[in-house]
């Protein structure tokens, strides 16, 4: 049989018509749809059934409420038919009261939304919010990455690398150990990343020519240096003219453990500290701010420095 003619069926019933009408505009639960209409479950539902069984409507799961809506990408002739059927009766009574339920439903959606906000507000960084993680928020972040050049001082296996190198022009890793390096290698190999390399170098001995680059990182390497402030100058060296550094290091702590566990060479240093290495190796405009404090002991707190080499 013609579909346009079997449209013309459902749409002879004026609670089938009534809820088209409502899920053209708007996904909606079956709950918010009996308060809308006033109607029981039992009688909203088997009405739904029967307009998702003629393909009008699609439904999606949430737990254990379903929402109804329009089933996209309808035939032009039946959406048209649709259209036609609704405007012809939507000066009825009941549709005009349609119409001001569902926006007082919306509403009502938004200020529960509201709500829960200003519930939290303040207090989000503090507390659990699903997907919402150090982890994730650093993926975003570095999808940011300019096409720059950058070198990742004291890098290991250069993990933070291996997501800069998405959108880098190029990333140098430098590390001493001949392992690290390798490892490093033939990550970037396996990943495809032809413009991440890495080479065997010191912190205080960068094997990278001098205003060779765009950004510097020191990533937890610093505190591995013999002579920290020689790093930052090297640092200050490979810079170009307005390029910045990065250093992300521990707070000064009291974990002497650290130096056996992690062949830590120095237990952090102080905010002042970071400070001055930079501002001794000419940086301008430099910051140090505490970025992060793990829950449990001994409770490392991490700093993150950055400055600008000044320009020409």
């Amino acid at each position: 049989m013609n579909a346009s003619w079997e449209l013309l069926k459902i749409l002879s019933d004026p609670t089938r018509l009534r809820l088209l009408a409502l899920v053209l505009r708007e996904e909606l639960s079956v709950a918010e749809l009996q308060e809308i209409l006033g109607m029981g479950q039992s009688r909203i539902s088997s009405q739904l059934a029967l307009l998702r069984q003629a393909g009008l409507v699609t439904d999606r799961r949430e737990g254990k409420k379903a929402f109804y809506s329009l089933r996209a990408h309808l035939p032009a002739k039946q959406v048209a038919l649709l259209k036609a059927a609704i405007e012809a009766v939507t000066d009825l009574p009941a549709l005009a009261d349609d119409r001001d339920n569902l926006d007082r439903i919306l509403q009502k959606r938004r200020r529960t939304q509201e709500q829960y906000f200003n519930l939290i507000a303040g207090r989000l960084g503090k507390h659990y919010c699903p997907g919402r993680s150090w982890e994730a928020l650093g993926h975003l972040a570095l999808r940011l990455t300019p096409a720059i050049t950058i070198a990742d001082l004291g890098a290991g296996e250069g993990l933070v690398s291996q997501l800069l190198a998405h959108r880098a022009k190029q990333v140098w890793c430098i590390d001493n150990s001949v392992k690290m390096v390798e490892v490093g290698t033939e990550l970037a190999h396996r990943n495809g990343l032809a413009n991440l390399t890495y080479k065997l170098g010191d912190l205080e001995a960068v094997p990278l020519p001098d205003k060779s680059v765009d950004l510097a990182i020191l990533s937890q390497a610093l505190h591995h240096a013999q002579h920290p402030q020689v790093a930052v100058n090297e640092a200050y060296r490979i810079l170009r003219p307005d390029g910045q550094i990065l250093v992300l290091d521990l707070n000064e702590h009291a974990f002497e453990k650290a130096r056996e566990l992690y062949a830590d060479v120095w237990l952090g240093f102080k905010e002042s500290a970071l400070h001055n290495f930079l501002k001794r190796a000419g940086f301008a405009k430099v910051e140090v701010t505490a970025v992060a404090k793990e829950a449990n002991e001994p409770h490392f707190e991490t700093l993150l420095a950055s400055g600008f080499k000044p320009g020409k």
